[in-house]
């Protein structure tokens, strides 16, 4: 009786043992595990598809960063680079990611004490219509000349003292291409026709994905200052816009030599952002047209206060050291400023820049 007594006591007892033991032995199993198999492995990047949408090539670019998600339109190089130069690479400084976000753009300090439209608008035109910089071989609508007749002078630098002229001659050249229904793609042609890789992005085509030639590719989409928000119901007619930092992660790219843009207005939340994100940083030569017949897109303020604003963005742009190399004044467009005719301005401009960093 007492025997039976005393093992009913120490039945539960002993379980509880038991079960700490194989605890015990349990942790111990997966602590060997873990540091057998280190969590990270350095170095592995996940591959892309050979093929995709006729773009050839399951070869990453030297200079791109390994992406979450689907590489798309990701072309094969030639290996190695002229002049010791590596593909993608030279001349083009990373982002730090701790960088801490950016809001709002420095403003610059007024014109003037009176704080008026008059002095505002004569910095800002003396600003956009004196280069920066000069350039020894300035090439308009791209590396060949198929089309004698232009609609817009869009300007490139071929000077050897920057980045883009080697890149062409390694074959290792991208333009960004956005516009708005726009029928003047001479610069587009030349550019691929001269070796480098265009995709030019308009949302009116047909299809999302056209292929043109060897190194022209068209896609329906178009860049702007927001990624699209489900919840929000659409703001303009065509939906498929997204934010440039957007489109290089889903396309696998990092760099762009040039980034040509006709946005009709868009063009200052555009670039605020381009600024704000950091990405202006990965671009070699921007060529923009710009519209001042009204502030623009979600631009609000007094006219001195968005023409202090209009300043502001490039000399952020001065500030990450672009320079300026080649200005054009389009008589052909309303010769109004704010809807004032006023110091034989223009409502439309076409600036191109350099970053000089890119050497």
């Amino acid at each position: 009786m007492l025997w039976r007594e005393c093992r009913l006591r120490w039945r539960p007892c002993t379980l509880r043992l038991l079960a700490l033991c194989l605890a015990a032995l349990l942790c111990t199993h997966f602590s060997a595990e873990l540091r057998r198999k280190p969590l990270s492995q350095p170095g592995l990047i996940a591959k892309a598809p050979a093929k995709e949408l006729g773009v050839e090539g399951s070869n990453r670019r030297a200079e791109e960063l390994p992406s979450k998600r689907q590489v798309i339109y990701v072309r094969r190089s030639s290996k190695g680079a002229s002049h010791g130069r590596q593909e993608g690479n030279a001349g083009v400084p990373r982002r730090d990611p701790l960088q801490p976000a950016r809001w709002h753009i420095d403003l610059q300090p007024w014109a003037g004490p009176s704080r008026s439209f008059e002095e505002e608008a004569r910095r800002f035109l003396h600003y956009i219509t004196e280069s920066q910089i000069d350039c020894s071989r300035l090439v308009t609508n791209g590396l060949t000349n198929h089309y004698a007749d232009t609609l817009k002078p869009w300007t490139v630098c071929l000077d050897d003292k920057f980045n883009l002229a080697h890149q062409i001659r390694s074959k290792q050249c991208r333009v960004y291409s956005f516009g708005l229904g726009e029928d003047d793609n001479i610069f587009e042609f030349n550019m691929a026709s001269g070796g480098c890789e265009v995709h030019r992005f308009d949302p009116s085509i047909s299809s999302a994905h056209i292929h043109e030639a060897d190194r022209l590719w068209h896609h329906q989409l178009s860049i702007d200052w927001r990624d699209p928000n489900p919840a929000i119901a659409p703001h303009r007619l065509h939906r498929n816009t997204k934010k440039l930092k957007t489109i290089l992660n889903e396309f696998g790219h990092w760099k762009i030599d040039v980034l040509k843009a006709d946005m009709e207005s868009a063009e200052w939340k555009i670039l605020e952002n381009l600024i704000l994100e950091g990405i202006i940083e990965q671009i070699g030569q921007l060529v923009l047209e710009i519209h001042l017949h009204w502030p623009g897109f979600e631009v609000s303020g007094n006219d001195s206060s968005v023409v202090r604003y209009w300043f502001s963005l490039f000399k952020e742009l001065e500030h990450k050291d672009f320079k300026m190399f080649y200005t054009y004044k389009d008589l052909s467009k309303p010769q109004m400023f704010l809807k004032k005719d006023v110091f034989n301005a223009s409502s439309c401009y076409v600036l191109s820049w350099v970053n000089t960093r890119w050497t």
